[in-house]
């Protein structure tokens, strides 16, 4: 991931002692360093130690904002006094920036309440948060009312706050590519291409000829195709699958890959049967699989918005994401199911991945056109799940996002599999019924589904429901 960069507003209050705020300075500056953040604030001579008070202070701060602008993917609000609500509203109303805003103050400590050594952060938290409120500016709170940098607690907030910066500067730019048209047999995975467009979200589109043409044109020789085969062959174990596939699949590779670095699409949704395989014989889950686990998220069934969760779980997370099937019942347990695909989950999801053959495709297709699938058991672990879908009714996005464990209970069958745990997941199979999403649902092995929500729903305001529970 790049280094992120956070505008930084040092709130103060002259009749406080200045030696809170250099205090605070270096805390904070302490603590970017070693979590390798870029900071932008005023210097110790622009203004009165640096803080922001008055409004001369927020002009100032303001200025070094917007000469920055491109850079800061979020402001952090400090607090070591009761500060100014006025100088905060008014440094990020003139700077223009529309980015997320993180409020922390200092806690006071029993022994140091005399006039001398107060802080009063806890009751000044209070009214600079009024005052963006009123200013119409959303704003993240710490886990803690009141915390120091150094606080571990702090240092989990300040990552998720991260995180949140990142989905949301993501989906406000999000770039994605569908190949070929939905399976005529998918309605669910219909979505509005204007809806994602309203919200910033484009979508390049290209048919399966296309691409078929172009790998077919490519010389075995060529030095793109044997780059792409060697890929392949160190990413997962090939035996059993003939020569002509792999060759037929680091043609494929190539061009798709060329064709989403040409688009600077960042996360891609893919007609993955049946035309590929009847038309060019193979299954392109392990190319899928290598773009997932490259950071370029790819899904299966053209599910676009399913491509789209992907990629705002990994920009919450920073490590791959996988679609996955809610595909069975386990036993008789009622949190516990069974996730499933055919075979495209990043290789980091899977113990000893191998490249096969998908069983149920084979039934119509000829199992012999479906080598490229690939399949492994992921181990037991945290996992987030949800999905972003368009409402036409509403015209908005909205979506649902949790938390679960996957286990290690046995399961004997095919394909890229797993064991999920969810609290009161008959509530949330409810949920997605009623409410008619997808039967795909985006992973990530990570819990971020509170910075997910953050950044839907308090940024972003798409109608996000939260299934936090816990078991009883």
């Amino acid at each position: 991931m790049a280094r992120e960069t956070l505008g930084v507003i040092i709130g103060n209050r002259d009749f406080f002692p200045d030696a809170l705020i250099t205090e605070a300075r270096k805390e904070l500056l302490g603590l970017f360093k070693k979590m390798d953040i870029e900071a932008v604030l005023l210097g110790e001579n622009d203004t009165k130690l640096g803080g922001v008070e008055t409004y001369a202070d927020a002009k100032k701060c303001a200025e070094l904002f917007k000469a920055d602008r491109d850079r800061i993917d979020g402001v952090l609000v400090s607090l070591p006094n009761f500060g100014d609500e006025k100088g905060v509203a008014d440094t990020m109303k003139l700077s223009g920036l529309d980015v997320p805003i993180l409020v922390q103050g200092y806690p006071d400590d029993l022994d140091k309440l005399s006039p001398q050594l107060r802080r009063d952060s806890f009751c000044g938290k209070i009214s600079v948060c009024n005052s963006l409120d009123q200013a119409g500016m959303p704003y993240t709170l710490t886990g803690l009312h009141v915390v120091r940098p150094t606080d571990e607690s702090f240092k989990a907030d300040l990552a998720s706050f991260l995180g949140v910066c990142r989905v949301v500067k993501g989906m406000r730019t999000a770039r994605l590519g569908a190949i070929g048209a939905r399976p005529a047999a998918f309605n669910t995975v219909r979505y509005s291409e204007k809806i994602l467009e309203a919200n910033g979200i484009s979508v390049t589109t290209v048919d399966w000829s296309e691409i078929f043409g172009d790998a077919e044109r490519l010389d075995e020789k060529d030095s793109r195709v044997a780059d792409m085969l060697k890929q392949i062959k160190d990413y997962v174990a090939t035996e059993g699958v003939p020569a002509e596939k792999l060759l037929k699949m680091a043609k494929l590779g190539t061009i798709v890959t060329e064709w989403i670095t040409e688009n600077e699409l960042d996360a891609t949704a893919i007609q993955c049967w049946s035309s590929i395989q009847r038309n060019y014989g193979i299954n392109p889950c392990t190319l899928m699989s290598m773009m997932s686990q490259a950071g370029k998220p790819s899904a299966c069934e053209v599910d676009v918005t399913g491509a789209l969760t992907m990629y705002a779980f990994q920009l919450a997370s920073g490590i791959p994401s996988a679609l996955v099937d809610w595909n069975n019942n386990y036993g008789k347990d009622p949190n516990r199911c069974v996730l499933f695909h055919c075979g495209n989950w990043p290789k980091s999801y899977l113990t000893k991945p191998q490249m096969s053959t998908a069983p149920i495709l084979g039934t119509t297709c000829g199992e012999e056109n479906t080598f490229g699938a690939l399949k492994g058991r992921t181990p037991g672990g945290p996992t987030t799940f949800g999905r972003l879908s368009t409402d036409d009714t509403s015209g908005s996005i909205c979506g649902y996002v949790g938390q679960g464990m996957l286990t290690d209970d046995p399961l004997d069958t095919f394909g890229t599999r797993a064991v999920i745990n969810v609290p009161q997941l008959q509530q949330l199979m409810h949920l997605i019924c009623k409410c008619g999403f997808e039967h795909h649902t985006a992973i990530n092995l990570s819990h971020v589904a509170d910075t997910l929500m953050e950044a839907f729903d308090t940024y972003l305001g798409w109608d996000i429901y939260h299934h936090d529970v816990f078991e009883m």
